[in-house]
């Protein structure tokens, strides 16, 4: 058993790991380093959200495991951290997106996402709770009358035509997650260091050391890569070359002061491509910036959610229209036209947010990288020398699969029995010919 552990990141991939070496598996010599404090890089940006709908099985398999853990964190602490299941509402004007979404979600139930239910039709649907999480529904709830779906979401849209309400969804605070782990595993012996790795040392047996910008050297038998935007340059210093890269996402919250959407409503997404209905001067200003990437078709999933407690007014929105990779670097590239951008994109999801385009609402602009995998399945488990290890690829859905990836990459350093879909995650799986022609076939990632 591997008892002297170095993990290299503090964001949530690497906090819930140290989590849970230390509380579950007893490992008494665990070391969480990073240059920064906890938390900060890209974990603070996130949407908080979490769910078990996905394309694939494995995906499926290992949120169903995170969702899981979550769960028993919630009902250990009281759900300290908010977890709740309001859902994910997808919504289109489209009627063959209906369809598509009886079929993608029949594959995903016998992935293990859960029944379906189809509205109108024998089972009655049944709304989600504001709070909490238990006694409540699996699967989906697929509504094909747009009548029906606005008896429940009154300020969706008239051109919906229908939609797919995903049920083992929702969102928590991540920080508050976070913070609850660290104070635990800290209580059993991790020790955090906030220092820079400048080398990781090998010897005959495999790992056995990490160097530290102020020139100190950490002995251990393992060392796991957790480093987020930062994961390809830590597989260097091993020779470990990882296929990653790296999206700008941003994120705004507005002050919904005229509470357009209720604060009990899901997580909304409008599922269709769009036009922003700029007006002929709105136009020509925008050619003229050089962003022509406004006037003409946009991508689909302009979504967002209520954001804090019940007496909050905030509303986070997102849509990833810029399709901007780059190496990673800070500052982000900002983008002064997002907020009104996805304000106008809300506006076809929620024609009520439209008294907002005369003057938009207070707004507050951030984001991070998804750093990700062609096909966005993380990298979890052993790689390059013996001890060897990722957690890294978390692409945009790390809160959401942080738990159920540290419990799997545990299992891989005792070396204890491994999931059904323990091999779909490691970097091994590139070297399979047949798993390479699957992914190529299937670029259904699952991104919003």
């Amino acid at each position: 058993m591997t008892d002297r552990v170095v993990i290299i990141g503090a964001g949530i991939a690497g906090v819930s790991l140290a989590h849970r070496l230390t509380t579950q598996d007893g490992l008494s010599e665990v070391t969480l380093i990073d240059p920064r404090p906890p938390l900060t890089l890209t974990s603070d940006k996130s949407t908080e959200c979490y769910r078990n709908w996905w394309p694939n099985q494995p995906m499926v398999g290992l949120m169903n495991r995170s969702i899981d853990l979550l769960e028993h964190y919630a009902d250990e602490t009281n759900n300290m951290f908010g977890l709740n299941r309001r859902g994910y509402l997808f919504v289109t004007a489209l009627v063959d997106q209906r369809q598509e979404w009886i079929e993608q979600a029949d594959r995903t139930s016998r992935f293990g996402g859960g029944p379906v239910r189809i509205h109108p039709g024998p089972v009655e649907y049944r709304r989600a709770p504001p709070h909490g999480y238990h006694n409540q529904p699996e699967g989906v709830d697929i509504f094909e009358d747009g009548a029906r779906l606005r008896e429940h979401f009154p300020y969706i849209s008239d051109r919906a035509v229908g939609a797919i309400h995903v049920r083992r969804a929702g969102w928590f605070s991540a920080q508050q997650l976070g913070a609850w782990m660290l104070g635990k595993a800290k209580e059993h012996g991790l020790a955090h260091i906030q220092a820079q790795v400048t080398a990781i040392s090998t010897g005959r047996d495999g790992i056995d050391g990490v160097e530290l910008g102020d020139g100190r050297h950490i002995e251990c038998d393992a060392v796991v890569n957790a480093a987020g935007p930062l994961a390809p340059e830590i597989g260097e210093m091993v020779g470990v070359q990882l296929p990653l890269l790296s999206e700008v996402h941003l994120k705004v919250a507005y002050r919904e002061h005229r509470k357009v959407v209720p604060r009990e409503a899901p997580m909304i997404i409008w599922s269709d491509t769009q036009r922003i209905s700029w007006s002929e001067e709105e136009q020509e200003a925008l050619a003229a910036a050089g962003r022509d990437d406004l006037l003409g078709e946009m991508p689909v999933f302009c979504h967002g959610r209520p954001e804090g407690g019940d007496d909050s007014s905030y509303f986070l929105g997102l849509w990833e229209y810029h399709d901007d990779v780059r190496e990673p670097s800070w500052p982000l590239p900002a983008d002064d036209l997002y907020p009104e951008v996805v304000m106008r994109g809300l506006t076809t999801l929620v024609p009520g947010f439209s008294q907002y385009l005369d003057g938009l609402p207070q707004a507050t602009v951030d984001g991070g990288y998804y750093t990700k995998t062609p096909e966005n399945r993380p990298l979890l488990g052993p790689a390059g020398p013996d001890g060897y290890f990722l957690a890294c690829g978390y692409s945009g859905f790390g809160v959401m699969v942080a738990a159920g990836a540290a419990d799997l990459v545990a299992a891989h350093i005792a070396k204890s029995d491994l999931p059904s879909y323990a091999e779909d995650f490691q970097l091994s799986r590139y070297d399979n010919p047949d798993y390479l022609q699957s992914i190529t076939q299937t670029m259904d990632t699952g991104q919003l």
